[in-house]
């Protein structure tokens, strides 16, 4: 059986930075088509994700969210974490989360999903605005 619990029926994984997560809260029309996807991130991105919600909204809206999204982290090995920083010398505007977590996509075979304009040329980014 697969993620949707239909035969035959499969639903695409991504990996969602906080980027992607802010743009579907936000109701961003161009996120719908990855409303229904399966998810994976890590725990920096809902980290990152609840200080910015707390930034913005407030505790309980950054919280019920966080408790949301809190089953699609994976776990970062060592090597996720060596290869982003290889990543985040050269290009040192991208935030650590951000490359960790496309650290982990590329660990995943699956595409990582943001609008961030620092991985607009990167292989592996599924890049919406």
């Amino acid at each position: 059986m697969n993620p949707t619990g239909n035969p035959g029926i499969t639903k695409q994984k991504y990996f969602f930075d906080t980027y992607a997560f802010f743009e579907i809260l936000r109701g961003n029309p161009n996120y719908n088509k990855y409303i229904n996807s399966v998810i994976i991130t890590t725990i920096f991105n809902i980290a990152e994700l609840n200080y910015n919600l707390k930034k913005e909204k407030d505790k309980k809206t950054a919280d019920s969210v966080t408790e949301k999204y809190k089953d699609f982290v994976v776990n970062v090995n060592v090597n996720d974490v060596k290869r982003a920083m290889d990543i985040k010398i050269k290009d040192k505007d991208l935030s650590i989360p951000d490359v960790v977590g496309y650290s982990v996509a590329k660990r995943y075979k699956i595409k990582f999903l943001t609008g961030d304009e620092g991985f607009r040329n990167f292989e592996n980014v599924e890049f919406v605005k």
